[in-house]
């Protein structure tokens, strides 16, 4: 048993089954997590210390970041029984489906700095970084995000089971499915 399949294994019912049901969902998100993590420290890093005047140009770089961890994780844990394209063509796919998750996480940052002027000195500092982060961070991700989860399904790993089952969850393993 994997160590996920451990830890699912000790959550209560229904939570147990449907994190078993939706495994790849659960995937997606962890990773998803640990990606969001990554851009957050590193956009926040390089907009403060490297390029404090470019705060579009930090999101992109802090996101392409996380975008190449994302692509690993993603590949060899969330969707690792699926694919059906030769390696180099799931990777373009995979980099073009993020560079539209790009733009898609940064336009509300853009928007909200270049189109609504929340930015010093039109606002206060406090009310541009909780607009950067809401909008980067928070909006832009989630937008972001519900888009990759359909692309990576429909283009970039199209074809369940094509590198091998997925293991049996608790009750496909008892016989009760």
């Amino acid at each position: 048993m994997s160590l996920a399949e451990t830890v699912v294994s000790r959550f209560p019912e229904p939570i147990r089954s449907i994190a078993l049901k939706h495994r790849e969902l659960v995937k997606f998100a962890l990773v998803g997590g640990t990606c969001f993590v990554i851009d957050t420290v590193l956009f926040f890093g390089i907009k403060t210390v490297v390029l404090p005047n470019n705060p579009v140009t930090a999101k992109i770089i802090a996101t392409l970041v996380a975008t190449i961890v994302s692509y690993v994780l993603n590949r060899e844990w969330s969707f690792r029984t699926r694919g059906g394209r030769e390696r180099h063509h799931e990777a373009a796919l995979f980099f073009l489906v993020n560079g539209i998750g790009i733009v898609l996480n940064s336009a509300p940052l853009y928007i909200a700095r270049y189109l609504f002027h929340l930015q010093e000195p039109h606002v206060t500092r406090l009310t541009e970084e909780i607009s950067d982060f809401l909008s980067a961070q928070i909006i832009g991700t989630l937008v972001a995000m519900a888009f990759r989860w359909y692309g990576y399904k429909k283009w970039v790993f199209p074809e369940e089971n094509a590198r091998g089952p997925r293991p049996l969850d608790e009750e496909e393993a008892l016989g009760h499915s």
